[in-house]
């Protein structure tokens, strides 16, 4: 089912953004220091950084491919050995070439390039899994460690070559370049509207369904402007969560309000809507106008971290700090104060009662599969 998919997704996803997100900075923070002329790209150290910050993105597939194998319960390391097959430089070097796996008639199969791929290694590991499961059916007992591992990664790893990757990738790339016609179409409203109303689908959980998109867009494109709208919503539930600490004079709501701001300012949004915004309502709906507004300046973004944490995931790792990241600023700037502004003045009183606590949503990734 549904939430059987989104849980497999996600789950292959969570155990790494945070190291997608570090991974981003270092390049924010590296482009930063070549441009300022502090390092030199020809330099060692330009060298090991480099490596650091592409690693989790250059071998993407085996991550991808371990993490969903041990989400299906499967066999997570001949999952990844599959991921390390179909991103091997050799074969990456004959895909930049525009070579060919094989020819039928005039029906060319092309070699594709996985670095940075995501959903056909989840594909894959749920193949490696079913595999096993047939194969150990009927391959006798004494066999099994050496003809199962033969048979899966060389069935598994051709039908990703020839079939399941080049269409998957075709998707991959077609989501996120329906996203960059939205955004084309008008990037204002449409980022305004996203960002008055994703925290409501955090309320319900349904932002889960969203995090793939944006992880699909910097795993294709290298960047995610969904995830730069994503952002500026961080920022007003923290700016609403300030306003309410600096305003109340309830002790132990100054304190939840701060620490839910540092929290938010930090990336995490969930103790301030749980904790202060939801459970008043008016500073929730502050900080949607204040993103809403914030949305209107149409930004980008090349690390998935974002709030005031994340400010260096809008430098252009290639060309630096651009008008993008003075556009980031003061689309942050205008959020939080917009939404700080309007809470302290008309979204919270200490006369307000406050609603009951609402439950956080599941992370699909983390309910057991039946």
């Amino acid at each position: 089912n549904f939430n059987l998919l989104l849980g497999t997704i996600t789950g292959s996803m969570t155990p790494i953004i945070s190291i997608l997100a570090a991974s981003g900075v270092m390049k924010g923070l590296l482009s930063l220091l070549t441009g300022l002329n502090i390092v030199s790209e020809v330099s060692n150290f330009y060298l090991l950084v480099s490596a650091m910050a592409d690693a989790v993105f250059y071998f993407l597939p085996i991550l991808i491919g371990f993490n969903a194998a041990t989400r299906l319960g499967g066999n997570a390391v001949l999952t990844a050995v599959i991921g390390g097959a179909i991103s091997y430089p050799t074969l990456l070097e004959a895909a930049d070439k525009g070579l060919n796996v094989l020819s039928i008639g005039s029906v060319d199969f092309p070699f594709v390039s996985y670095s940075y791929s995501i959903f056909p290694m989840i594909l894959a590991a749920w193949l490696v899994k079913k595999l096993e499961v047939w194969l150990k059916t009927w391959v006798p007992a004494f066999l099994q460690a050496i003809i199962n591992p033969i048979i899966i990664i060389g069935l598994v790893t051709s039908i990703t070559f020839l079939i399941t990757g080049p269409v998957i990738t075709w998707l991959s790339f077609a989501l996120a370049s329906g996203l960059e016609t939205f955004l084309n179409w008008n990037a204002p409203i449409f980022g305004a509207i996203i960002d008055g109303f994703y925290q409501i689908l955090v309320i319900f959980g349904l932002h889960w369904g969203i995090m793939p998109i944006y992880i699909n867009d910097f795993a294709t494109l290298g960047y995610s402007h969904l995830s730069a709208m994503v952002s500026v919503t961080i920022v007003g539930q923290g700016g609403a969560a300030l306003a309410v600490a600096m305003k109340t004079k309830k002790t132990e709501l100054k304190e939840i309000g701060y620490a839910a701001a540092i929290s938010a300012f930090c990336g995490i949004t969930e103790p301030a809507i749980y904790g202060i915004t939801l459970r008043y309502l008016r500073p929730f709906i502050c900080a949607s106008i204040g993103s809403a507004i914030g949305g209107l300046l149409n930004v980008n973004m090349w690390s998935i971290i974002g709030s005031l944490i994340g400010l260096p995931s809008y430098i252009d790792p290639e060309l630096g700090i651009t008008s993008n990241f003075w556009f980031a600023l003061l689309a942050t700037a205008v959020t939080l104060i917009v939404s700080f502004v309007l809470t302290y003045f008309w979204g919270y009183n200490d006369s307000m009662q406050m609603r009951e606590k609402r439950e956080k949503p599941k992370n699909p990734a983390k309910m057991k599969l039946s």
